[in-house]
């Protein structure tokens, strides 16, 4: 079996946000809608304190709470783990974006654009109307995974195969791949260096994982 996840090393992501400038031009969201944002932490007491920089979105779940209260079964999970939605099926009723303890999810009722004065070329040469009024979130770049496993390629080690957030870091922070290959990027740094999951307790199993040198 193949599961893809995603690892996100924060103690060596700075902040820069390149990796939400790279979704939103792979992806061509509207104004206002990130995929992969980047939470910016501080904490600490003065002076000893200290910036934690994470990077968020879908997490792909193995339990996505945001499928089991679809009604209309738009939202699915591919074998692969990738957790997926059919614009043709979503009817827009919101409950998954309730559901997602993540807040990954996003409605958007017209299409957007930058300047007041009307949409620029780019914004009309790749409108997406399939997601007015339907859910939407990352995909890991979905479209990109496949088009290069139907060219031989590998997902997390070919760079035409691998998500646009991964691709863009300058640090070097984030990585994706097959978590049940033993040897690829992800299972290597899983097993060397200590990783948790966001809201792990809520049994959702994140298919996102962080690397921290604080963690447990």
């Amino acid at each position: 079996m193949t599961r893809y996840v995603m690892v996100a090393d924060l103690n060596r992501c700075v902040g820069c946000q390149t990796c939400t400038a790279a979704c939103k031009h792979a992806n061509a969201t509207t104004p206002g809608v990130q995929w992969r944002r980047v939470l910016d932490i501080e904490s600490g007491e003065y002076p000893d304190v200290r910036r934690t920089f994470v990077p968020v979105g879908c997490m792909h779940c193995s339990e996505p709470p945001c499928m089991e209260v679809c009604p209309s079964t738009a939202t699915r999970q591919r074998d692969d783990g990738l957790v997926t939605i059919d614009y043709d099926l979503c009817i827009g009723c919101g409950y998954c974006m309730v559901a997602c303890p993540y807040q990954a999810r996003f409605k958007v009722t017209s299409i957007g654009k930058a300047y007041k004065n009307g949409h620029m070329s780019h914004e009309q040469s790749r409108e997406h109307r399939e997601r007015l009024n339907v859910a939407q979130k990352c995909t890991f770049c979905i479209d990109r995974i496949d088009a290069g496993l139907a060219a031989g390629l590998t997902p997390g080690e070919d760079v035409d195969a691998t998500p646009a957030c991964v691709n863009s870091c300058i640090a070097d922070a984030l990585t994706f791949g097959d978590i049940e290959d033993s040897d690829s990027h992800v299972s290597q740094l899983l097993r060397e260096q200590r990783s948790f999951r966001m809201h792990e307790e809520l049994g959702t199993e994140p298919g996102f994982y962080y690397l921290w040198e604080g963690a447990s």
